[in-house]
């Protein structure tokens, strides 16, 4: 008997069909938009693919939703013919979908339109409503399963022997309710129960985030939480479920719940496969059906893409928002047209443009604003002595806050309480929550959760204080 049994999480991989745009289309504009790498998302996909086919202790694969970028048939087809590389290399393949993998207004709810970028702009393609996902994707799931819930799509399987995984299609009827209705919510448990009295361990897996990667996700965008996720956390706590699998965020998180009587469970969130920071989950589980363990897997390169020697994290870092503008503002002052270039669709280059010197002027000082700058207008709050701040030298301020937003979506950010950025963003945060507590700012408090400060928001931006590593977990089953 093998001492494990493996499977991998993907999730998020957005991918969209080669037929769908050119090379001297808009659809680079749209890329930046949507802040993932789309124009080499098939090859990014192919190569985690060809790293799972190398694992000969790899049984099985989830992919949990946004499967595509825009629901049109094209990318649906051939993304379904990428499925078939795992299937034919004797991998089970089990996927969900979510409201990125289908169109259509009315009952659908989804804003979503199918295009094709031309050269000349966009054109209507065919797209697939929510109704036709479960036979298109029969064979990835339903198939193999023993129970199907034919409203939502969602099924439950033996992934392995004591071993049990409920697949739920939470797109519910689009952006307004991302979750199962009473029907499906009744099936689920019932499921639970079944899996339960045959003594099987119960993995679930659903798109939307059932724990947020942070509470101001929540906070701001509840809408966007899987539909009933305060109902199905109870579910899990009372049934004695210990894990969800889940995306959408495209942040690497992994969260604890814990309730009132002590039961708990872990939400294990996937970061977009096609992000700067992506990555997907190896997960062991072993003979005894006792303990899972949960790593992180990236890949080193993206297979027929030539990235200029650069490594694919690397490479897509410089096609998203924050590497876009990293790696134009050293053009600012050397070629103005280049660095608008580099940044539009990403500040507001029409302003840029129309004050060209009032623009580079702001950008310069922002490059050349000192973290000890910051320290000394806030150092009541930093905790820093006179020589902590002046061993600061010139370290500049800029570098480290695009390393923060750079890390938001990879998890496990570099700044622990013991670093002087931490020290200094939190002091600079606190001294602004001293202020607002007198002024009462409303654009801020907006922002901020019942109950927390503008500290409380930033602190899990700057590292991890969740369950102290976001790639790897060990639990008991």
């Amino acid at each position: 008997m093998k001492k494990t049994d493996r499977f991998y999480v993907l999730t998020d991989t957005h991918y969209v069909s080669k037929k769908n745009f050119t090379e001297n289309s808009g659809f680079r504009s749209r890329e930046r938009g949507d802040q993932i790498a789309l124009t080499v998302g098939p090859e990014i996909l192919r190569s985690f693919f060809d790293k799972i086919i190398a694992d000969p202790l790899a049984d099985a694969v989830l992919i949990t939703g946004d499967l595509i970028n825009n629901g049109d048939i094209n990318s649906h087809e051939d993304f379904r013919e990428e499925l078939k590389v795992l299937t034919d290399a004797g991998k089970r393949v089990f996927v969900t979908t979510a409201t990125h993998d289908y169109c259509g207004m009315g009952e659908d709810e989804n804003f979503f339109k199918s295009i094709k970028y031309t050269e000349n702009g966009t054109v209507p393609i065919p797209h697939i409503r929510k109704s036709e996902l479960l036979p298109f994707y029969y064979d990835f799931g339903p198939k193999q399963s023993d129970s199907v819930h034919e409203e939502s799509g969602s099924y439950s399987l033996k992934l392995f022997d004591g071993v049990r995984l409920i697949a739920i299609n939470d797109n519910g009827n689009g952006r307004s309710h991302c979750g199962l209705f009473e029907d499906g919510v009744k099936w689920l448990e019932n499921e639970i129960d079944k899996a339960n009295l045959n003594g099987e361990k119960v993995l679930l897996a659903v798109h939307h985030p059932v724990i947020p990667p942070w509470d101001v996700y929540r906070h701001l965008v509840d809408f966007e939480m899987y539909g009933g996720y305060k109902e199905l956390m109870r579910m899990m706590c009372d049934k004695g479920v210990k894990v969800i699998f889940t995306g959408h965020t495209h942040v690497q998180s992994i969260r604890k719940y814990t309730d009132d009587a002590g039961n708990w469970f872990y939400d294990v969130a996937t970061t977009a496969a096609v992000s700067a920071k992506g990555k997907m989950r190896k997960v062991d589980i072993s003979s005894d059906r006792k303990t899972c363990s949960i790593s992180s897997v990236g890949i080193e390169t993206i297979k027929g893409v030539d990235t200029g020697g650069k490594s694919a994290g690397e490479y897509i870092y410089g096609l998203n928002f924050i590497g876009l503008l990293d790696n134009s503002l050293p053009l600012l002052n050397k070629d103005f047209n280049a660095f608008i270039e580099g940044v539009d669709g990403l500040l507001p280059v029409d302003k840029l443009k129309a004050h060209p010197h009032l623009s580079k002027f702001a950008l310069n000082r922002l490059q050349k604003l000192k973290l000890s700058t910051i320290a000394k207008l806030s150092k009541k709050y930093t905790g820093m002595s006179h020589k902590d701040i002046k061993n600061l030298g010139d370290k500049k301020v800029l570098p480290d806050l695009i390393e923060v937003v750079a890390d938001v979506f990879g998890g496990n950010a570099p700044f622990t309480p013991d670093t002087p950025t931490y020290k200094v963003f939190t002091g600079f945060t606190r001294k602004i929550d001293k202020l607002n507590s007198r002024l009462h700012i409303k654009a801020l408090n907006k922002i901020i959760p019942d109950g927390q400060t503008l500290t409380d928001v930033a602190e899990p931006m700057l590292y991890n204080n969740r369950t102290g590593d976001d790639d790897n977990l060990i639990f008991e089953l």
